[in-house]
């Protein structure tokens, strides 16, 4: 069916217009996805720690949404977002590609919780006609490099629109490391301890300089800062410096619900990884530049989810917002979202509009002056308006969890309005009630002094869900309350003595974690 349609709408289009006229003055779009970045993992956002002065020039040049939503606190839901324009109660991939669902969660991850997360789907629709589809509709060429992690062999990026693809598999983390060789039957292994970061960079620049006579869409999606964590010793070294001059806490984490919390950002390891990552942000901003493509080019940059503050390798730190990837807290959806658009002059301004990653399908299509695709993206809205000033009419973002996280998060659907945010936890059916602007880490629920407010919007919420087919779990017939406070007690126990260990080593002057630094210093035979 979606062949069909691809044929019809493309005969419509040569029928009015040749090919020049089709593309003739398309802006191209420069797509720059982070994994697993945190809201406050830039100094553009606030770090005082990490260092990232290319990402920071985006934003110098663009608008950064302060309240930029991902489409899930994990990553393939997310990422479908992206490519569909549609919430994840929708689209129907609620968790990351391959976590257990039903009664195979228990057993393999060990667990006794109140409630079995129902299955979800593996990958997205066919019929959905995505983003890179839509662009090629209209004469884009469509590059992919990176992460894709939304299906294998038969929903790989070149099955949902991308014309070559870089390293794109249903992986979702860089099963090889961060250094060459990659281990990856997408992306050729190079030179030995190459940077992974730097080559998805290298490739999309290569892209660019090929395709700089017709408009094209260039997805760099990095596996950065997704675990397993790795840097250069060079790199190790100066954020264990700085952190040092900084001054670092003798405790590094702090209570949570299932697993204990990084308190601060002074991982060396990480912030090295994120340098890295920006160091291949420049090397593609460099070759717009070269190019002379800046000029029309759109450049977007944003993150999968929030960072990781537990779970996984606990990474960072959140903060001002609560929790981190996994979580149904603020620090689990809102990451860094910036738009810079060469032809309007941003410098940087802050808007604090609600925007999610579900928007950026519609504003694409617009700022490229081509038809929007309603029936696909449908719970996208173009934030082109906020672009050029004006006001975003008021509407509800949803997003659908309906499991538990490797990170300690819980099975939770929740609604943003406006100032308002109100989390469903389908453990127990309560919900809580928080006003942003004045609480941005959640320490005060208000569902008990606005309980109009907290009605209306649950039943908005659950409306949407019945409306969209939503999978919800059911309860668990053999949850026992005390094997699982024993499991909690355990799982803290086990996180506390292994990473609380682990970071005082990598804060060792003489700390290595192995001879040739994960292979980026390349044995001499």
């Amino acid at each position: 069916m979606k062949e069909l349609l691809f044929i019809i709408l493309v005969i419509s289009a040569c029928s009015c217009s040749n090919k020049n006229e089709v593309i003739e003055g398309r802006p191209n779009i420069l797509f720059i996805l982070a994994d697993d970045l945190g809201y406050s993992d830039l100094s553009c956002m606030g770090s005082k720690y990490y260092e990232t002065p290319n990402i920071d020039a985006i934003a110098d040049n663009g608008m950064v949404f302060t309240d930029g939503y991902a489409g899930c606190q994990v990553c393939s839901p997310s990422r479908a977002t992206i490519m569909t324009g549609q919430f994840a109660s929708r689209h129907g991939i609620t968790d990351w590609i391959g976590a257990p669902t039903g009664i195979n969660w228990q057993e393999k991850k060990k667990r006794n919780n109140k409630v079995v997360p129902p299955a979800y789907n593996h990958y997205m629709a066919s019929e959905a006609i995505t983003l890179p589809e839509a662009l090629k509709l209209s004469g884009y060429s469509t590059f992919f490099a990176g992460k894709w992690h939304l299906g294998e062999q038969g929903n790989l990026p070149t099955d949902h629109g991308f014309d070559i693809n870089k390293g794109g598999w249903d992986k979702g983390s860089p099963a090889g490391g961060f250094f060459s060789p990659f281990k990856n039957p997408y992306l050729e292994n190079q030179e030995p301890g190459e940077n992974l970061s730097m080559r998805l960079a290298k490739e999309t620049s290569d892209f660019i300089r090929a395709s700089k006579d017709s408009p094209f869409l260039a997805f760099l999606s990095f596996y950065a800062v997704h675990a397993p964590i790795q840097t250069t010793k060079e790199k190790w070294s100066k954020y264990r410096n700085k952190a040092e001059r900084m001054g670092i806490a003798d405790q590094g984490f702090e209570d949570g619900y299932f697993l204990p919390m990084r308190k601060h950002q002074d991982n060396p390891v990480y912030a090295g990884l994120i340098e890295s990552m920006d160091d291949a942000v420049g090397e593609v901003l460099n070759t717009l530049y070269e190019t002379g493509l800046n000029k029309n080019t759109i450049v977007i940059f944003t993150s999968d989810n929030g960072g990781v503050t537990s779970g996984d390798n606990y990474s960072t730190n959140c903060l001002p917002l609560k929790g981190g990837k996994g979580y149904e807290w603020e620090g689990g959806i809102r990451i860094p979202y910036i738009v810079s658009v060469p032809w309007m002059d941003h410098q940087g301004y802050r808007n604090n509009t609600p925007v999610a990653g579900s928007d950026f399908y519609p504003t694409i299509l617009e700022l490229a002056g081509l038809p929007l695709h309603n029936d696909d993206h449908l719970d996208g809205k173009s934030i082109v308006p906020l672009l050029n000033g004006n006001l975003l009419e008021d509407r509800p973002l949803i997003w659908h969890y309906p499991h538990y996280g490797n990170q300690g998060g819980r099975p939770v659907s929740i609604i943003r309005k406006g100032d308002w945010k109100l989390i469903h936890f389908w453990e127990d059916g309560h919900h809580e009630l928080y006003n942003l602007p004045e609480d941005i880490h959640e320490d005060n629920d208000l569902s008990a002094r606005h309980p109009d407010r907290a009605e209306s919007m649950s039943v908005q919420l659950m409306r949407h869900l019945e409306e969209s087919g939503a999978k919800i779990p059911t309860h668990d017939p053999n949850y026992s309350q005390e094997q699982e406070q024993a499991t909690i007690i355990k799982m803290k126990a086990n996180a506390i003595k292994r990473y609380g260990t682990l970071r005082k080593e990598m804060l060792k002057k003489d700390w290595e974690p192995n001879e040739n630094w994960w292979g980026s210093i390349p044995t001499v035979d």
